[in-house]
């Protein structure tokens, strides 16, 4: 009795000696075990991204109805918000300090400077706390997390769409009747999508693992704003002032004035081509390519730290 005891404690014991030395990442494959919300090769993140592309759709139509359900306004608020924005621009810098002047069709440029920013601001907003504002959904399901700054960009550009129709009636109410340049809008916005959506992934990662930068990100947007020719024009502050040539430069590539100028061009019949800084298709189409690559390897790359610790 006590040599079969012997002999089953010798078997047993024998598949554990043979683990000794093995790191973790060696019993793993030995057993066929794979880590849980590993990330797949970018290829496949791309496939279950579109896999998911209903998900993403409806999840981001989901958050547009939800953000204005406590308001009795409702998405009113959609088109308000911009424009009172406009309205303290216009009577702060139109009348006060006198942007204006040099300037025609002033509300239309101004109006259009606006909701065009506030698309990207608020994709960069929005993108930064996509994955620490819904760490809940994170730990909870498994998904590609892009799916979350991508959702949340998509809402933001369907939100500027339907406050497009009070842009189009406010430029109707200024004379600006439409033309065939009016469609140039369409790829000028789809380009700043694609911005949009890559620096949103960009700001999500940083915002996953920092989430006090959601507080310190309205003083960078504001900062930006200024410096995107939002409330005037930048070829007039810049004209007889004396200043560096790479300041001028900077100024005309940011690439938040270049989607901005885009859209005056397609829709403002007095901001001409003239206007536009040089290379502007190369330029927006440049920055898009650009962020929106870098920006989705860049989250990409952690993907199995998001929700984590």
């Amino acid at each position: 009795m006590s040599e079969t005891t012997h002999d089953s404690a010798v078997a047993m014991s024998a598949p554990a000696a043979s683990d000794e030395g093995l790191t973790a990442a060696q019993r793993a494959q030995k057993y066929g075990l794979a880590q849980s919300g590993a990330r797949p090769s970018l290829p496949e993140y791309v496939r279950q991204l579109w896999h998911r592309r209903h998900f993403i759709s409806a999840f981001a139509s989901a958050k547009l109805t939800a953000q204005y359900s406590q308001a009795k306004l409702g998405q009113v608020w959609q088109v308000a918000t911009p424009l009172l924005n406009a309205l303290v621009y216009y009577l702060i810098f139109g009348l006060l300090i006198g942007t204006r002047k040099g300037v025609p069709d002033f509300v239309p440029f101004l109006v259009t400077g606006v909701f065009i920013f506030t698309f990207t601001q608020s994709s960069v907003m929005a993108g930064t706390r996509a994955i620490s504002g819904n760490l809940g959904l994170v730990r909870a399901l498994h998904f590609p997390r892009a799916c979350l700054p991508i959702s949340f960009c998509l809402m933001q550009l369907q939100q500027l769409l339907f406050s497009m129709g009070v842009l189009v009636l406010i430029l109707l109410g200024f004379g600006q009747l439409p033309t065939w340049s009016w469609l140039l809008v369409l790829p000028a916005l789809l380009l700043q999508f694609v911005f949009n959506t890559g620096l949103a992934m960009v700001m999500a990662r940083l915002g996953s693992k920092t989430p006090d930068l959601a507080q310190l990100m309205p003083f960078i947007m504001r900062t930006w704003m200024y410096a995107s020719g939002v409330m005037f024009s930048i070829d007039l502050i810049l004209k007889g002032k004396h200043v560096p040539q790479f300041v001028e430069v900077l100024l005309n590539a940011n690439p938040a004035a270049v989607y901005i100028d885009l859209m005056r061009f397609a829709l403002i019949d007095s901001f001409t081509a003239d206007k536009l800084p040089p290379h502007v298709w190369a330029s927006a189409g440049g920055w898009a390519l650009l962020m929106g690559v870098a920006g989705f390897v860049y989250f990409w790359k952690a993907e199995e730290r998001y929700g984590r610790g």
